[in-house]
């Protein structure tokens, strides 16, 4: 029978994600260091509370942008300046459609760039890509270990460059933005004149750093927008809940375009979130839990003598294979060899193809064994 369906070509040219498809390889037995997805349980009371709140009042669709109340408590919570009011604030469907909804607001594919700082989750490029709009990227260097840097980033702009997306606390490297090179990148942007170019800033790792020195951007520019959600910070990943924090005249976009993708986010997850930023500390509520694992899986991978990056923000940590090695068959391999799932730096930019990152949410014991695992086999290379 011949196929008469025509598809868009770019979802065609644009590959699937390799994270996915080394985390569906997992088996029973293995030890799972692949997925960015938290283990802790969630906080029952605050599911709880928005049960009995939906049993009185219903599940009905909420406003596009998200309930009023939601919004004002997410902007008065991170309070940035000139972005403190609900109108500041677009609730989305997770923290990736936070990411499409600003890149598909802010970018005119017949004229703007956007430029990729790597390594760097690559859902980035990609949906910029299906959105036809040109992609650039500015990689880090491996001998600082892929800290964040200003200069770097500023030499890479050209005059069709309209957005820079980072991700700070980072993933994959666990490297943090500090304000030293968050004010030199500031100064730059700032000294070109002509039309801003923005700044998307990935938080979604915020309640998981380790230093002192995490810059927050949108506190010292102007044009910053930021997304974030409760997935990471409150082990609610399926619950698919994000936002946007953003100057109001771009929200008011932003709201648009997120009412023709999803409508509104779900009226549950809403109330949800709403319990959480009610409760002091109800965002950071894991922060704790992340900061003290940390510490066990630091001094693992410094036993292991292998080379890796110590994780400064995050849940991740990254070691480095022997020259020549790529990430992709060394993943394949560990996996069928000694059954740790991690995933290949490749899938998060060419200049991190020499690197594994692992993800380091599960039991300490089993962190450590597969520490131990890694280590076995790259010493048999």
């Amino acid at each position: 029978m011949n196929d008469f369906l025509s598809l868009n070509p770019r979802v065609a040219e644009i590959p699937a994600s390799m994270i996915r498809e080394i985390a569906g390889r997992k088996r029973a037995t293995s030890i799972d260091l692949g997925l960015g997805e938290p283990t802790l349980a969630p906080t029952s009371a605050f599911l709880e509370a928005a049960m009995r709140e939906t049993l009185e009042r219903g599940l009905r669709y909420s406003p596009n942008a998200g309930t009023h109340e939601l919004r004002a408590a997410i902007a008065q919570h991170y309070r940035y300046p000139n972005m403190e009011r609900a109108e500041n604030v677009c609730v989305t469907t997770g923290s990736q459609e936070a990411m499409y909804v600003a890149l598909k607001t802010l970018l005119d594919p017949d004229r703007d760039e956007l430029l990729v700082v790597e390594p760097c989750f690559p859902s980035y490029a990609k949906m910029a890509k299906l959105e036809r709009v040109a992609v650039r990227s500015v990689a880090m260097l491996e001998e600082n270990d892929f800290a964040f840097d200003a200069r770097r980033i500023l030499a890479a702009v050209t005059d069709r460059t309209r957005a820079i997306v980072l991700c700070s606390p980072n993933n994959p490297t666990a490297r943090v933005l500090g304000r030293g090179e968050a004010a030199r990148l500031v100064s730059g942007l700032a000294a070109r004149g002509g039309e801003p170019i923005w700044l998307l800033h990935d938080e979604i790792y915020r309640e998981q750093c380790y230093v002192d020195d995490a810059a927050e951007i949108a506190r010292d520019y102007p044009y910053t927008i930021v997304t974030n959600s409760i997935s990471k910070s409150n082990a609610l990943t399926g619950l698919r809940l994000g936002w946007i924090i953003a100057p109001e005249r771009f929200v008011e976009a932003a709201i648009k375009c997120h009412a023709w993708v999803t409508s509104c986010a779900d009226t549950f997850a809403q109330r949800v979130a709403l319990h959480i930023f009610a409760h002091p500390d109800g965002i950071a509520e894991h922060a704790p839990w992340y900061r003290e694992h940390r510490q066990g899986v630091v001094e693992a991978l410094k036993a292991s003598a292998l080379r890796f990056i110590e994780p400064e923000g995050a849940f991740y940590a990254c070691i480095r294979l022997p020259d020549g090695r790529r990430s992709l068959p060394a993943a394949l391999e560990l996996l069928e060899r000694e059954d740790v799932v991690t995933i290949p730096g490749a899938a998060f930019g060419s200049t991190f193809d020499g690197w594994l990152r692992l993800s380091w949410v599960a039991p300490l014991p089993q962190v450590r064994e597969g520490i131990e695992r890694i280590a076995s086999y790259i010493t048999s290379l």
